[in-house]
């Protein structure tokens, strides 16, 4: 088996659809030929009507899948605030977000394919169980998968409550020493090749290096590009290079 075959059941996924009345934001366009997934903003963190209209469009055109990327209710902090909030409200803002965009997934005759949830909210239900149920009740209520980080709070509950899970690699972003994603309020330039040796040697041992250089066990299912970052599109194209498409 060579290595396209291997790495076949591996998806590249990006953030899109986070552009907001005249302001554009992302490389959507140009990402929507290098990936297998997008999770389209719902207006919360970021995104209007007319942006998840658009994102949908893009790609049913192009054969993308689409899941929702709900994210906390903070278009000035980007989502990227915490909140405090309780497991009800937690399912009440994604069932909401949700279902906003499964209205336009329906109008391209388009499947919701998977929740993956967004910024500090994704951080959030990473460390604590009970606000995690709440994106769980939602995923099932769908018949979908839920996207996040192995080993957390994601990935129990939803194998807990028999929802799908798939784990992510992320190689825009740092990882601390806990396995927890650095998150940045701005997002910044990623080296292609520094993106790329992160997915060679995860899949040659599995293993990531954090910020102090621990070594991290990382199992994944699909790879993340950030749209917003400066030159998104080289980094998609380096790591599928290394995934041998």
């Amino acid at each position: 088996m060579d290595d396209a075959q291997a790495y076949s059941n591996i998806t590249i996924n990006s953030d899109m659809g986070e552009s907001f009345g005249i302001h554009s934001f992302g490389n959507d366009e140009a990402l929507m030929s290098l990936v297998d997934v997008a999770n389209v903003a719902c207006g919360f963190h970021s995104g209007d009507p007319d942006a998840m209209e658009t994102t949908v469009a893009l790609a049913k055109e192009h054969g993308v899948l689409v899941g929702a990327h709900p994210g906390l209710p903070d278009l000035v902090g980007f989502g990227r605030r915490e909140m405090k909030l309780t497991p009800d409200e937690v399912e009440s803002l994604i069932r909401y977000q949700v279902g906003a965009l499964v209205g336009f997934l329906g109008k391209y005759d388009l499947p919701l394919n998977h929740i993956k949830p967004h910024g500090s909210l994704f951080g959030m239900l990473a460390r604590d169980e009970a606000l995690m149920q709440g994106a769980v009740n939602v995923a099932a209520s769908y018949g979908v998968a839920l996207f996040g980080i192995a080993g957390s709070a994601h990935q129990s509950v939803a194998e807990r409550s028999g929802v799908e899970f798939v784990g992510e690699l992320y190689v825009d972003l740092d990882y601390d020493p806990q396995g927890n994603l650095i998150i940045l309020r701005r997002p910044e330039e990623t080296d292609p090749n520094t993106a790329a040796a992160r997915v060679r040697r995860v899949l040659e041992d599995g293993t990531v290096l954090a910020t102090d250089g621990t070594v991290l066990d990382i199992p994944f299912g699909s790879i993340c590009v950030h749209s917003d970052a400066p030159n998104s599109p080289a980094v998609a194209r380096a790591v599928a290079g290394v995934l041998g498409r």
